[in-house]
């Protein structure tokens, strides 16, 4: 089972994986620097090498990054993208100098024209993996407040198909449990209709990870609050049908839900809560 959480980097990238091993975790996600900066770094030789040992010392078979929340690829500031764009590339270069297989992202926020702000994002997408080697991008569901993207599969699966057939199969979705019930897809009462309508507009093939979260905003609020497992307005249903899914047995499944005062205490509790939903 590939279940884990995204994880503090803080002292350093060598740290998260510790971390993750001391709450059992098989995936992890973290930032490869700090979100809300846009100071850009190099992941040199001797933090690889640091980072990977650490890897090796854990049951982690699952890694991936998210990247810094300032980045807007769909901006029409032509200021703002370019900076957005070279910031992602940077995401994307220290993911593959970690060995992390994918970079999480938001589709970003349109800000003038819905249907120009999807075509933006999938021009600096190309861009982007045209540069860097190996690593998948997955656009992850979003609430929909304002101008943001991906709020809708059919928005999702408009951005992949506008990237070229030779970087296509780099590109993936990570659906956000909370966000697409903010969104308005009812995993609570209709998971079953919901992972259809995800199939046949998206595509399971391209479901590269989850972001497991219960939600404190009701269903359609179009407002993106994490809640733990089992104890938001989603409920434990939902996640007992997920994790008992064998259609989603090999997708990295990764909680972002509310640390409270002690991060590995309840970071734990939330694994070993859906762990018990797993096991029935």
């Amino acid at each position: 089972m590939l279940l884990g959480a995204h994880t503090s980097i803080a002292g350093g990238t060598h740290e998260a994986p510790p971390r993750a091993k001391a709450i059992g975790a098989t995936a992890m996600q973290i930032f490869t620097k700090m979100a809300n900066r846009w100071a850009e770094r190099e992941c040199e030789l001797p933090e690889r090498s640091t980072f990977r040992a650490a890897v090796a010392d854990t049951e982690l078979r699952a890694l991936n990054a998210h990247d810094s929340y300032l980045i807007n690829l769909a901006s029409p500031d032509p200021v703002l993208r370019t900076r957005s764009l070279e910031s992602f590339v940077c995401e994307l270069r220290r993911c593959h100098a970690l060995g992390l297989a994918a970079l999480v992202s938001h589709p970003g926020n349109f800000m003038d024209h819905r249907a120009s702000g999807l075509a933006r994002n999938a021009d600096a997408i190309v861009e982007a993996l045209s540069r860097v080697p190996r690593v998948r991008v997955l656009l992850e569901t979003t609430a929909g407040s304002g101008t943001a993207l991906g709020a809708t599969f059919e928005e999702l699966a408009e951005i992949i198909a506008r990237v070229p057939t030779r970087l296509r199969s780099r590109v993936g979705v990570c659906i956000d449990t909370a966000h697409i019930f903010a969104a308005g897809y009812d995993i609570a009462t209709d998971y079953d209709d919901v992972l259809a309508r995800f199939d046949g507009t998206v595509g399971l093939d391209r479901l590269g990870a989850m972001h497991l979260n219960d939600s404190k905003a009701p269903l359609g609020s179009k407002r993106d609050r994490h809640e733990l497992i089992g104890e938001g307005a989603i409920g434990e249903g939902a996640f007992r049908r997920i994790m008992t899914d064998e259609r989603l047995v090999d997708v990295p499944k990764l909680i972002e839900t509310p640390k409270l005062d002690d991060a590995e205490t309840t970071d734990r509790l939330m694994l070993d809560r859906l762990r018990t939903y797993a096991s029935g």
